[in-house]
């Protein structure tokens, strides 16, 4: 009896070859594909991997689930990895895993695979997903261990099976896409020194060339769930995101340039466009500061968003770590209830006006005017408190 595998299947280059591969080495292969959002017209993929192979071929589309349980805890979070990286790829692999899960019960496989390098971080994503889920199935890892050594060696042996696959001039880009944004890496990118060229973006105009006049987008929160753009209310978060990449990205908005720690050690240099999820976390970040006291804000930036960008980076994603941060962002999205308009403009962003009932702006103590309602001289015992360890330290180093 063959042994059933369950392959995370994209229809490029080495899947395609992984098919034939395991295969040929007594496999019995059932594809799996999910549309994330990624834009790509997947009605050939079944026909390709069996062509490839497989004796079966899955794609199901996962985007609002990927929407709702996925980008939008990441958001609520305003998880950024070492500050920059909103999570584009990292989102998707714990998703994907569940599902590959999920078919390798469904049609009793022992092993699940997927085409992750040896040096890439999605082969942790992908493996402690799977195991987080299901500890006693095995991941198959084939390009860690096959002989290719390039992918020109791939497309020969694609060519002598009769594999679909592309055997053309190889793009020089590792591209990854979903709903929250466009991941880039490999070629021209890998000189440091070099700027981007603009055939490396595909989501986001060049801002030399964006339009001349500011576009202004207004997005509503309802209890940290984003609800509509200028007033155009959406039952589904996967539609708002998709319409809010066009637009941001029309405009040049979402560009990310960055050197990063991969988790095997290694420093990559790597590309991201996310002009949809760009816009959502400055809107956020702006209205939770206006709804949050200043200890809860304050512990929230310092302790919340890097652990949680970690636990998502690091392939952490069924962990209880994971679920008690979200236990904690979800009380604070209660509050995240209003609107927040932005000003696009040739690759830059910012927040113009904001609104909340849940605001804890209070005009008259803010204001300098006439209806000031502050109480000045309470400053002054203010300070006097605040400022007496200072006071008592600069008492004792007068005696030194």
């Amino acid at each position: 009896m063959a042994k059933r595998v369950v392959l995370a299947y994209s229809g490029g280059l080495d899947t395609s070859v992984i098919v034939r591969w395991l295969t040929e080495r007594g496999y019995e292969v059932i594809t799996y594909t999910a549309d994330v959002g990624q834009g790509e017209e997947l009605s050939e993929i079944p026909q390709k991997a069996r062509v490839s192979g497989a004796v079966e071929a899955v794609v199901e589309d996962l985007k609002e689930e990927f929407a709702r349980n996925y980008c939008l805890p990441t958001l609520r979070a305003l998880a950024l990895y070492e500050g920059k990286y909103p999570l584009t790829a990292s989102l998707s692999r714990p998703l994907i895993a569940k599902r590959l899960v999920e078919q390798a019960q469904r049609v009793g496989a022992d092993f699940v695979a997927h085409g992750s390098t040896g040096k890439g971080n999605d082969q942790v994503r992908f493996e402690l997903s799977v195991w987080a889920l299901n500890p006693n199935i095995e991941v198959l890892a084939p390009v860690r261990e096959w002989e290719f050594r390039s992918r020109e060696e791939e497309v020969e042996y694609a060519l002598r099976h009769s594999i679909p696959v592309k055997a053309t001039k190889e793009k020089p880009y590792s591209v990854d896409k979903n709903l929250w944004g466009v991941s880039v890496e490999c070629g021209p990118l890998e000189d440091l020194w070099e700027e981007p060229p603009e055939d490396a973006f595909e989501w986001t105009k060049d801002p030399r060339h964006a339009p001349e006049e500011p576009a202004y987008v207004e997005v509503e929160f309802e209890e940290g769930t984003p609800v509509a753009l200028n007033g155009k209310r959406y039952a589904l978060l996967s539609q708002l995101l998709l319409d809010l990449n066009a637009l941001a990205g029309a405009h040049g908005v979402g560009r990310i340039d960055m050197v990063e720690n991969r988790l095997v050690g290694i420093k990559s240099r790597e590309v991201y466009e996310a002009p949809g999820a760009t816009v959502l976390y400055e809107a956020y970040r702006d209205l939770l500061s206006l709804v949050l006291d200043r200890f809860s804000f304050h512990y929230f930036l310092s302790h919340i968003s890097h652990q949680y960008a970690k636990v998502v980076y690091e392939g952490l994603w069924f962990s209880p770590l994971r679920e008690a941060l979200d236990a904690f962002t979800s009380s604070l999205a209660r509050y995240v209830n209003g609107k927040v308009r932005l000003k696009l403009y040739k690759g830059h962003l910012q927040v113009v006006g904001r609104s909340s009932p849940n605001s804890l702006y209070v005009e008259d103590l803010a204001t300098y005017s006439e209806r000031d309602a502050f109480d000045h001289r309470a400053g002054a015992s203010f300070t006097k408190v605040f400022g007496l360890p200072l006071k008592v330290l600069g008492r004792v180093r007068e005696k030194c």
